[in-house]
């Protein structure tokens, strides 16, 4: 059993949006559906893809510190003031799974370190098209989409 795709959007992936001053119904889409697809919406947490709602690799957590969030100690900052104090020391890949509005973040820097034009808050297929370079390179737009149906459901039911 997951988390239900309304309250997440509402209670988590909008305010962090907001706090990091990158909020846009169409990055807000992008990130429950990238949710959706990758853990069905937590129905899975950690598998060998990675942790979390969004099964976010340590490695790329690694590389996203060291090779952008290192340049920039702003939102380096920003961002760690979302994870837990002294568990981000001992474990830092676990904040990814116990921590909804800190893996959020780092959802979203994922996506825009990317440096790609997000579509329209109801472009499916665009939005699939993102989630598939950013989270799934092997993955098809149709999983993508089949996991939205599946979980979240209609576009206006998100915001």
């Amino acid at each position: 059993m997951g988390i239900a795709a309304c309250e997440f959007s509402q209670y988590v992936i909008r305010p962090t949006l907001i706090y990091l001053g990158r909020h846009s119904a169409a990055a807000e889409a992008l990130l429950l559906g990238a949710a959706a697809s990758q853990s069905g919406l937590g129905a899975g947490l950690n598998d060998k893809h990675g942790h979390g709602l969004y099964r976010i690799a340590a490695l790329r957590h690694q590389q996203l510190w060291d090779l952008h969030l290192a340049r920039d100690p702003d939102l380096a900052s920003k961002i760690r003031g979302l994870a837990s104090q002294h568990a981000f020391l001992a474990a830092p890949h676990l904040e990814l799974t116990v921590n909804l509005r800190y893996a959020t973040a780092i959802a979203w820097m994922l996506i825009e370190t990317d440096a790609c034009e997000l579509p329209a808050a109801d472009d499916l297929l665009g939005m699939a098209q993102i989630w598939q370079r950013v989270f799934r390179p092997q993955g098809r737009p149709r999983d993508f989409i089949a996991a939205w149906q599946r979980y979240i459901g209609r576009i206006s039911q998100v915001a």
